[in-house]
């Protein structure tokens, strides 16, 4: 497309710029969405252990996402969408709800507030201005980590890695029909990717899922449409408005917690997947203050609506692998998410576990490949400098082993400054790490 003919939302999302078309993003987006939908069944089944109706929390967790990765693409720009986030959900659930016996209205209320602190540091760049200081290795350490994480996400969800109490992991059950079919979705969407095909990991996805259906590893779908569930939650989260009784410093705390454990999850997806598609230039994010702004306005939408925090989902990276490069793949991806409303028999087939070891292959051998191209930013570490080399190691490999991507980057960022200053260097780092050194060294003696 030459500069003279692009108009429209070509013109708007500069896709010549990028390199990009209208085919590329499509597909992009509903790759995305693929790779994420698992949330639109997760996200009820965590929150309803907590006592929430079902039907509401699918509803709230559509909304969210739709309206989260539509201000990430109209407004920030960036192909990265956004729905409830997993681990803070079950914080939600399981330790504020059953463990703090916190009432789930007031628990919304802790997420509608963490929210829009989030949005007030967004607006005034203090959380662009902690992103710019992390190091350029660290940032590719975190990019590197989340691919790790990812693909270990990924192979325990096909049942390929499983526990193990004398190994702590080990192989899962490979006469199993449903990690067999992970296993050649896997197989099917890296020879697809040697060969260069555009769209590989969708064209997986797809391939994956119909010889699931054709050996009857994945079941025909119930139906086509459904009617949309009643979002009963929405507005419960203002109790922390009109009921002042509700307030304690236990609910401070959780609102910091949703606060602290958000904003550097969301930190390491927006660096990872902006780093993939080739935004950071001199160590900096382009438009990185409307990305934040964007994901804090979301935690609030998804807290009125009837859901935990929302966040930018790193699923996202399996978009940009096919090419997904401005915000118009996020806006497709919101599309998809306003269809499934009335599609859920559909999304079963992909998204739901299936099979008696519950596990999910179609999505999973799409998050595996994913966590391989991801990990490709661990060639622009420089290893020959230990100071660096091991404090982006421990942010990596932390990540996975912990299940937990504030951890990893915790564990990094405490020993990154430390390394430099006995190095010699502690100059050379912004004073913004130290302060992160010690707000990290806080939060891990607090927090386990």
């Amino acid at each position: 497309m030459s500069k003279q003919t692009e108009t429209g939302l070509a013109k708007y999302f500069e896709f010549q710029k990028h390199g990009t078309t209208y085919r590329k993003e499509f597909f992009a987006g509903l790759t995305t969405f693929l790779a994420m939908a698992y949330i639109l069944a997760v996200n009820p089944i965590t929150l309803s252990a907590a006592g929430m109706e079902f039907n509401a929390v699918f509803m709230a967790t559509a909304i969210a996402a739709i309206v989260g990765s539509l201000l990430m693409g109209f407004w920030a720009k960036y192909p990265i969408a956004l729905a409830p986030g997993m681990g803070l959900n079950a914080f939600f659930a399981f330790t504020v709800v059953l463990g703090y016996k916190v009432p789930w209205e007031v628990a919304l209320g802790g997420v509608l507030i963490s929210g829009i602190i989030f949005l007030i540091l967004a607006v005034s760049g203090v959380r662009e201005t902690i992103i710019n200081a992390i190091p350029e290795g660290l940032k590719y350490a975190v990019a590197a980590g989340i691919g790790l994480f990812i693909a270990l996400i990924g192979l325990k969800n096909a049942g390929i890695v499983v526990s193990n109490p004398a190994t702590i992991v080990g192989l899962g059950d490979f006469t199993n029909p449903g990690v067999l079919l992970a296993i050649a979705g896997i197989v099917i969407t890296a020879l697809l990717l040697v060969r260069k095909v555009v769209g590989a990991v969708f064209y997986g996805i797809i391939i994956t899922a119909v010889v699931g259906m054709i050996f009857q590893i994945i079941p025909l779908p119930d139906g086509i449409v459904s009617a949309p569930p009643n979002p009963s939650a929405l507005g419960e989260a203002f109790v922390v408005f009109t009921d002042p009784s509700v307030w304690s410093w236990q609910l401070v705390m959780i609102i910091f917690t949703f606060l602290f454990v958000d904003f550097f999850d969301t930190a390491g997806t927006l660096v990872s997947v902006a780093n993939q598609a080739g935004f950071i230039k001199d160590n900096k994010l382009p438009r990185a203050g409307r990305a934040l702004a964007a994901d804090s306005a979301a935690t609030i939408a998804g807290a009125v609506a009837g859901t935990s925090t929302t966040t930018s989902y790193i699923e996202s990276s399996a978009g940009v692998a096919v090419g997904g490069r401005t915000g118009f793949t996020a806006v497709v991806t919101a599309g998809f998410f306003l269809l499934a409303i009335f599609f859920v028999p559909l999304l079963e087939v992909i998204s739901s576990p299936v099979t008696a070891a519950k596990v999910t292959p179609v999505t999973s051998a799409a998050l595996v490949i994913v966590g391989v191209l991801m990990c490709s930013a661990l060639a622009k570490i420089a290893w020959d400098k230990l100071e660096e080399a091991i404090p982006a190691f421990l942010t990596m490999i932390m990540m996975p082993l912990s299940f937990s991507i504030a951890t990893g980057i915790a564990l990094g960022f405490v020993l990154y400054p430390l390394a430099k200053l006995v190095k010699g260097e502690g100059k050379q780092v912004h004073w913004i790490m130290y302060v992160l050194c010690v707000v990290f060294i806080l939060y891990l003696a607090f927090h386990y």
